[in-house]
C-alpha cells in the first residue's frame, strides 16, 4: 500500500479496500466494506458509505458523499458537491429503510451540484450538465440537463456534442 496517498485527517476503515496508486484527501471518510479501485483521486470532504463499489480511474472531486446502494464504474467523474439519494421515502424515525440502487456506468460524468435521484441507471460515457436533477435513467452517451433532467443531445466519449450522430473532434459515431 505504499502507493496510496491517505491524508492524515481522512479516516479510512482497515476494512475498506484501497487500489494501488489512489489518492484519498483532507477530511474525508471511507467506511467499512468500500471498494475503491486503482488511480482514484477522491477530493477533499467526501463520505464513501459501507458497501459502496468505486471503479478504476474514478474522479470524485470536493464535497460528495456516496451512500450504500450506488455502484461507480470505471474512468467516472463526479464533479463537486454531487448529491446520490438512496431511498426514495426517508424518515428519520423509520428502522427498515429500503435502498434503492443507482448504477454510474463507465465513463460518465456528473457535473457540478448535481442531484442523482436513487434507482436510476446513468448510461456509459453520458453527461449529466451541472445543477441537473436525474429522475430516470440517462441512455448510453445521452448529455441531460435541468430539473428534471432531459436529453438535450449526445456526446461523444471525448466529451464532445454530436452532430448527427458524430463527433466533430474525433470522428466518433454513435449508432
Amino acid at each position: 500500500m505504499n502507493d496510496i496517498f491517505i491524508h492524515p485527517t481522512a479516516i479510512v476503515s482497515r476494512e475498506s479496500l484501497i487500489g494501488s496508486g489512489t489518492s484519498i484527501w483532507v477530511n474525508s471518510q471511507v467506511r467499512e466494506d468500500a471498494s475503491i479501485g486503482t488511480n482514484c483521486k477522491i477530493g477533499k470532504d467526501t463520505f464513501i458509505d459501507h458497501n459502496v463499489y468505486i471503479g478504476n480511474g474514478v474522479k470524485i472531486q470536493n464535497g460528495v458523499s456516496v451512500y450504500y446502494g450506488v455502484t461507480i464504474e470505471d474512468i467516472v467523474f463526479i464533479g463537486p458537491n454531487v448529491t446520490f439519494t438512496n431511498d426514495l421515502y426517508p424518515r428519520a424515525f423509520v428502522q427498515d429503510w429500503k435502498i434503492n440502487k443507482t448504477i454510474v456506468r463507465k465513463g460518465a460524468s456528473i457535473g457540478a451540484n448535481s442531484t442523482i435521484i436513487c434507482g436510476n441507471e446513468l448510461g456509459k460515457y453520458c453527461m449529466v450538465a451541472a445543477g441537473s436533477v436525474v429522475t430516470k435513467d440517462v441512455p448510453d452517451y445521452a448529455l441531460v440537463m435541468g430539473n428534471p433532467a432531459r436529453i438535450v443531445g449526445f456526446v461523444c466519449k471525448c466529451g464532445k456534442k454530436l452532430i448527427n450522430k458524430k463527433c466533430p473532434k474525433c470522428g466518433f459515431e454513435l449508432e
